[in-house]
């Protein structure tokens, strides 16, 4: 209880510095520097500073030759890197800032840390794990070390994170992305974490308002429609952004969505509308930080507004920054265009320049100019293990324990794990053979591609001869052998609720048929919405996530060596709602 107080006291401190504000701070100094710098661009190269161009570090010369193009004939403002290797991006982020007319603003889209754009970089964990944690000591840390990681490799503004409530669980595109289905919760963690990775000096930004998790349709392919009163959205959706904004967060991404409460012009995405994005956002809810559109490649956009026209009526519309524009110089001639017809002001983009500028000038004295590559790859990946280990022991969820007899498992107990889809042999499935003797099955279901590699410690059934036959022969080989507790592990399984989440019908067929017996406790290593599969379940635990970190997590468990924490972030089934979980 005291550390919570302190903590919460902790937390208030930051709040009260000013620091989650000093990005946008007009100190003498930060205005002399913009008002210099402002001077120096022409008309052309201040609507350049409004953009955000799409970088990568493993696309070739041909790429590289293309963005270096974009920095020397336009002076773009600001890149947003996507995959690629950590020392190739950073020594492109040192060449490209060393061609910049004016310093770069280097942005990344990474909610779970640098892991999820950049190879032998090891991933933190997901947002949803974060909110079984139910953490804010959790979630502050999981920032601020995703913001250590970024001011390692120069980058100043991390496109993080999530404050979408998903209370969908059909969602395509933000699901396991948000902290769950609870607007409170949501709201407090993605504080923490934004005041964690603001601490480390990265720019967070709040994401995707007004709210992007009560939809069934993916923005990068279409334009999602949320069919709620003001009312509706203002008590739910917006409550988050609300909380962030009143928090001090630097900047906000717009979202690609149809929302007619809020403006009924036909497919007219969100981030195109000035009802939104200006009234609403920046007049009513007073955010006075950054604004930028999410990617304007996607098709929620470009299926309506093609050519260049988004990127107009993104300025219209009241953003400051334009998210990896299809065609930049495009962008830019319409940009003029508007100018010329009347449809946007000089003063207007002046403004929103000057507005970047300032943003620019506090983070270059936050981020070093130069990355420095030495031990480069180690520093990245020097808290991602400990930290992921502490997150998925304290998120790992018993949802129900029927059979109390069969946990901890112990020396005298026989035991079996079947691993269900899993791709090769499971750290898990190692350490119940080695230190308890398993007996160990393997059911490779269509997700393994083919690539199931298991040694003679498992006995393999492979859907070569069928889906559900492999299945039956399975589950009949279980039936004539006596087991004190059969473990069952879902593996590999798509984040996606797309097909069943690509379960195939066999694996479906075997996990419901094991997980209702009383001998049999089954966890889910991924995508929690999959349990609805398997609602009868006798003895259920959640992990959130397939790696080391949430195996381990578990097999401690299982061994009695740790508590179940955690909390579902979301509701699975009829009878285990939001907050469901136990700790025996």
């Amino acid at each position: 209880m005291i550390k919570n107080i302190f903590f919460t006291f902790f937390l208030a401190i930051i709040t009260l510095s000013g620091q989650a504000q000093a990005f946008m701070r007009p100190t003498k100094a930060a205005t002399r520097w913009v008002e210099n710098t402002f001077r120096q661009l022409n008309d052309t190269q201040k609507i350049a500073q409004l953009m955000v161009v799409r970088a990568h570090s493993n696309l070739g010369h041909a790429h590289e030759q293309s963005v270096t193009a974009l920095i020397q004939q336009y002076n773009i403002g600001a890149l947003c890197f996507f995959q690629g290797g950590p020392i190739r991006q950073a020594l492109l982020t040192n060449y490209y800032q060393s061609i910049a007319k004016t310093p770069l603003m280097i942005c990344i889209d990474a909610e779970w840390g640098l892991g999820m754009r950049l190879d032998s970089v090891s991933n933190f964990p997901k947002q949803l794990l974060v909110g079984a944690t139910n953490s804010s000591r959790l979630a502050y840390q999981l920032g601020n070390a995703v913001g250590q990681q970024c001011k390692k490799m120069g980058i100043h503004v991390n496109y993080a994170p999530v404050v979408d409530v998903n209370n969908n669980r059909n969602n395509p595109v933000i699901n396991d992305r948000s902290f769950g289905e609870n607007k409170i919760k949501v709201a407090q963690l993605g504080i923490a974490y934004m005041r964690g990775l603001q601490k480390a000096g990265i720019m967070a930004c709040a994401k995707h308002f007004p709210g992007h998790g009560d939809v069934a349709v993916d923005s990068h392919y279409d334009l999602p429609i949320i069919n709620k009163t003001s009312a509706q959205l203002d008590s739910l959706e917006l409550y988050p952004f609300k909380k962030m904004i009143a928090a001090g967060v630097g900047s906000m991404m717009t979202a690609h969505l149809y929302i007619p409460a809020l403006d009924t012009t036909a497919n007219r995405a969100s981030s195109l509308s000035p009802k939104i994005t200006t009234q609403l956002l920046q007049e009513q809810l007073h955010f006075k930080g950054l604004v930028v559109t999410d990617g304007l490649e996607m098709k929620g956009v470009t299926n309506y507004f093609p050519n260049g026209e988004a990127a107009v009526q993104a300025l219209i519309a009241g953003n400051d920054m334009l998210c990896v524009p299809m065609d930049v110089p495009l962008a830019i001639t319409k940009t003029l265009e508007a100018i010329n017809a009347g449809k946007i002001s000089w003063n207007t983009i002046d403004k929103k320049v000057k507005k970047v500028l300032l943003a620019k000038y506090h983070l270059l004295h936050q981020v070093p100019p130069h990355v420095d590559t030495t031990h480069l790859l180690a520093q990245l990946n020097a808290a991602t293990e400990s930290l992921h280990n502490k997150m998925a022991s304290r998120a790992l969820t018993l949802i129900q324990l029927q059979t109390p007899t069969i946990h901890p498992i112990t020396a005298q107990k026989r035991i079996a794990y079947v691993s269900i889809g899993a791709d090769g042999i499971t750290w898990l499935g190692n350490q119940l053979q080695q230190n308890h003797q398993a007996h160990l099955f393997a059911f490779a279901n269509k997700n393994t591609l083919g690539k199931q590699l298991m040694d003679d410690t498992y006995t393999t059934f492979n859907t070569d001869i069928g889906d559900t036959l492999a299945a039956r022969q399975l589950l009949q080989t279980l039936q004539y052998q006596s087991y004190d507790c059969i473990v069952v592990g879902l593996h590999n399984y798509s984040r996606r609720p797309a097909n069943n989440f690509g379960l195939s019908s066999g694996s479906v067929w075997l996990l419901q048929q094991l997980s209702t017996k009383q001998n049999v406790i089954t966890c889910f290593f991924g995508n929690p919405y999959a349990i609805q599969n398997t609602c009868e379940a006798t003895n259920l635990v959640a992990c959130y996530e397939d790696n080391k970190s949430t195996q381990l997590a578990f097999y401690n468990w299982l061994q009695g060596t740790s508590k179940a924490k955690g909390k579902l972030p979301v509701s699975v089934c009829p009878k285990w709602p939001y907050g469901t979980g136990t700790t025996p």
